[in-house]
């Protein structure tokens, strides 16, 4: 586990790091609308937003918490134009493999396997999924997958940023389930995992259990997968 970081689950994909310096990233805000999210987080602020596609479940209060705290927001360069349009401040528009500086952070986009339509834009074309290697202050990373399959280039991100912990969909029928992300975890070699997009709708099928399920089928021993609550910390 990475030391002095703080992660927080607020339901479906939204997850909220505070790092070593203090530094409070926000993954994907849905809040207000989502089910899952507690209450209490529903005014969140962040320093740093990141967005990993246009679908309203990952990217309807990025606006809102963003305005909140000034913070700045990353996302991919067609959603990041979207975003300002909308009136979210500091946005930095990138592009799969490129690295940015922010808060101290140094964030690296990294290819998902979805789709990315901007959902409150009537469709509008959002670019490439795409998900995130967050290098702390410390120098450890967290990587976080965004919306995806499994695919073979995960064993690059192992090797290039060799990821301490990943969030990983495990939720099924619109990411990769339980099975899928067990050789995620193998490609990726980490030995921290959580699960995200599941639990949700009962059409999301997959849970942790499933995925320690699959791991241990794999033969892959070691391994901890991290279930939370909604509103809990690791």
């Amino acid at each position: 586990m990475p030391d002095n970081t703080t992660i927080t689950w607020y339901g479906h994909a939204t997850w909220g790091i505070t790092t070593p310096g203090g530094v409070h990233v926000l993954v994907d805000p849905w809040l207000s609308g989502n089910p899952k999210c507690p209450e209490s987080a529903f005014e969140l602020s962040a320093d740093v937003v990141l967005v990993t596609h246009g679908h309203g479940d990952h990217i309807a209060d990025a606006v809102a918490v963003a305005q909140r705290g000034d913070a700045t927001t990353i996302a991919q360069y067609e959603i990041g134009g979207w975003l300002e349009s909308q009136g979210a401040p500091n946005v930095i528009g990138m592009n799969t493999g490129g690295t940015v500086a922010a808060k101290g952070l140094r964030i690296t986009m990294t290819q998902a396997f979805h789709s990315s339509s901007i959902s409150p834009a009537d469709g509008a074309y959002g670019g490439d999924p795409i998900g995130y290697v967050i290098e702390l202050e410390s120098g450890e990373s967290i990587y976080v997958a965004g919306d995806t399959g499994v695919f073979g280039d995960m064993a690059l991100i192992a090797e290039i940023y060799n990821p301490v912990i990943a969030i990983l969909p495990i939720g099924d029928l619109f990411t990769m389930g339980p099975l899928q992300a067990a050789h995620a975890v193998r490609l990726l070699g980490v030995k921290h995992v959580l699960g995200s997009h599941w639990g949700t709708f009962d059409a999301l099928t997959g849970t942790p259990a499933g995925l320690r399920d699959e791991l241990a089928n794999l033969g892959l021993e070691g391994v901890t997968v991290h279930e939370l609550a909604p509103g809990e910390s690791l």
